[in-house]
This record gives structure tokens, sequence and C-alpha cells, in this order.
């Protein structure tokens, strides 16, 4: 496999320290720049505003919040995302239902496989 461009930045966001370390060593491995990791909603939204990502993983429950501001900011600004979720599909509000989802736990390849389909079309 070929690795990423370069220019393929993920922000990464997600709560559970250990969690976002594995999320962003798999990326590193995997040849993506990585963004973050973002832990709340207020420091995605702050992240995002001064980042250009070529896509994201996005967690939905951040420390007991909901992670759908966020989700709402990158539809706006046309970053496709993948949702890393124990709560499955069934979490995602009918707005994002066409998005990705990895449901935890999940193999690191997949989360990159996800990734590289989504920044391809970028």
């Amino acid at each position: 496999m070929t690795p990423p461009p370069a220019h393929w930045r993920v922000l990464v966001i997600e709560d559970e320290a250990l969690v976002a370390m594995l999320v962003e060593d798999a990326l590193l491995d995997a040849g993506f720049g990585v963004i973050g990791p973002a832990r709340s909603v207020s420091e995605a939204l702050a992240l995002l505003a001064r980042e250009e990502p070529a896509a994201a993983v996005l967690d939905l429950n951040l420390g007991g919040e909901t992670s759908l501001a966020v989700a709402d900011a990158l539809v706006a600004r046309g970053v496709p995302f993948v949702v890393a979720t124990g709560y499955g599909p069934a979490g995602l509000p009918a707005a994002h239902r066409h998005v990705p989802v990895l449901p935890k736990p999940y193999d690191p390849a997949d989360l990159t496989a996800a990734l590289e389909k989504l920044c391809a079309g970028r």
C-alpha cells in the first residue's frame, strides 16, 4: 500500500488519552499527519478554526458531552470524517447517518483504511 500524501492531515477528536495515543500512533505509522488530539468540543472547534484537516476521527462522547457540534462544523467546512464510537450507527442523528462509523474497539487498520478512502477524493 502506498502511504498517503503528507498533506493528508487528520484531526483526532478523542477524550480518552490512551485511545488518542493509539489513534495518533496508527495514523503516523500509516503516513498521515495528525492534528490534535482534541479532548473536548471547545478544543476541537478551536483546532478546526485554525487548521485545514483533510479528514477527522470523531468520538461521539467527549467527557459526557456530545460532539455533534463538531460534526456539524466538519460538515459545514466540507471535512469528511469517521465516527469512532461505542454507540454504533444508531447513536448518530439522521443528519449524520451517512458518515462511516467504526464501532469501538476497532482495528487501527480499519481506521486508516476508512481515512484513506475519505481522503482519496481530496
